[in-house]
């Protein structure tokens, strides 16, 4: 087990394939998804999948699973994916046509394994190019539990591992070559007195890597205890990176104001050294920034004042699962999976967002009902379109804390569709003849968690 040496140049630029946050929106639009897809806590004893679901509104199959990439083993639960940064970005002047990704590294969480699937012969079928089993993981990091996969500059791909051989701390990120695959070791250097993981995010012209904490695997694979967060088992801190050296500069306690810091994002103005993240219990988001005199702050921006939720197996103060933040670096969406609804921001003022639009989609605190049957789960999983006109979201978790907040918990995508007057300002609508249901496909009900288009999208796209 040891960490990576960086060669001489890299060979690669950032987790995207547009020159410029400018650029992006105009690409055309979205044509498919990619969604990963787990058969845990369903029952059903076959591989997980990656789906391919139809999003081009001339299509018949709008709304429809088009495709499934099987993996070749059962159990992995799949959770999230991502893809090598694509090198040779398009500068001020040149065409706008993006050089399509080549690869996905796609996560299994509760196996361990990585997969990596190769999108370039056929983008609407991918297929099972090379398996990094978990035993080769571990010898070579120590790691466990894949989450997060984000392209890195330097020719790597770096991945979120929520813990060690054993389920417990440290977790950490492990370190792949963008182009072989080959397992290099840890990404950290120096990790100071970080151990938990969950989500990253860096900025290159700033030169940091930003690092979130959930749980180690031993706490939050059973479910959710109230006991465990009460006595602090859950993440509470965010920690700050020096991206070239790989060493731990700044570690901030947050838990207090806003438990579980969960999904990072930065704006997507390559000049900024700011950004978001969302505390999973509390409803609060927290703004960084670079501080005077050097360093970052970390300041809690908004707290959503939650309704009772008395009787209910869960914190009362909702839980915030995720975020994305548009491409223009206007609007910052999150979604609440307990309480149901996807909230829209107005981050203009970025110390202080506003909120700004909200629509509901399930979750415990009330019924929605969406073509003739009311949603079960909530809304978990975001993804907004380049241009910032469609949100997508899915309700899967986990499958401990699935079964245990929404018994025979029924998956689905939705899509909310985002106005914009001839001012700019916006407005938020469940689409209602959109929705895939998971629960209906062949060989049984899945559980959808992460999606990604194919041409990137704002929670991947990184600009240098």
């Amino acid at each position: 087990m040891a960490g990576y040496a960086p060669g001489p140049g890299g060979g690669g630029g950032c987790d995207g394939g547009h020159g410029s946050p400018a650029e992006a929106p105009r690409a055309p639009r979205e044509g498919f998804a990619y969604v990963a897809c787990s058969h845990r806590g369903t029952g059903v004893d076959a591989p997980d999948f990656l789906a391919v679901v139809e999003l081009h509104p001339d299509s018949d199959a709008c709304g429809r699973v088009v495709h499934r990439t099987s993996m070749p083993y059962v159990g992995d639960g799949l959770h999230q994916f991502g893809r090598p940064a694509r090198a040779g970005l398009p500068g001020a002047g040149a065409p706008a046509s993006p050089p399509r990704a080549e690869n996905l590294v796609v996560s299994g969480i509760a196996s361990s394994r990585l997969y990596i699937l190769n999108v370039s012969v056929d983008p609407r079928r991918p297929e099972v190019d090379r398996v990094i089993e978990p035993a080769l993981l571990a010898r070579k990091t120590g790691y466990t539990r894949p989450h997060t996969v984000r392209g890195m500059p330097g020719g790597i791909v770096a991945v979120a591992m929520l813990g060690n051989r054993d389920g417990e701390a440290p977790g950490g990120l492990a370190v792949l070559d963008a182009k072989t695959f080959e397992v290099l070791g840890r990404w950290e250097e120096h990790r100071g007195g970080q151990e938990g993981m969950h989500d990253f995010w860096y900025q290159p012209r700033a030169g940091v890597l930003f690092s979130s904490e959930w749980a180690v695997p031993s706490v939050f694979e059973p479910g959710f205890r109230a006991g465990d967060l009460e006595a602090g088992r859950y993440g509470r801190r965010l920690h700050v990176w020096d991206l070239k050296e790989r060493r731990l500069l700044q570690t901030v306690a947050v838990g207090e104001d806003g438990p579980v810091p969960l999904e990072v994002r930065g704006l997507h103005d390559p000049a900024a050294e700011e950004g978001y993240v969302s505390a999973a219990f509390g409803r609060a988001l927290w703004h960084w920034h670079r501080a005077e005199g050097g360093g970052f702050a970390f300041d809690r921006v908004a707290a959503d004042e939650p309704p009772e939720a008395r009787g209910r197996p869960a914190p009362a103060s909702g839980s915030i699962t995720d975020q994305v933040i548009s491409m223009d670096d206007r609007y910052l969406y999150v979604s609440d999976w307990l309480h149901g609804d996807i909230r829209q921001y107005d981050i203009t003022d970025r110390a202080h967002p506003r909120l700004h639009s909200r629509v509901w989609a399930g979750g415990l605190l009330r019924e929605v009902r969406h073509r003739g049957a009311a949603l079960g789960g909530g809304p978990l999983g975001l993804q907004l379109s380049l241009d910032g006109r469609r949100l997508y979201a899915t309700n899967a978790f986990f499958p401990s804390w699935d079964d245990q907040f929404y018994p025979g918990l029924r998956s689905w995508m939705l899509k909310i569709d985002i106005d914009i007057d001839a001012e700019g300002d916006t407005g938020m609508r469940l689409d209602p003849d959109f929705r895939v249901d998971f629960a209906a496909g062949p060989g049984g009900p899945a559980r959808a968690h992460a999606m990604g288009l194919p041409d990137g999208d704002p929670t991947t796209e990184i600009f240098a």
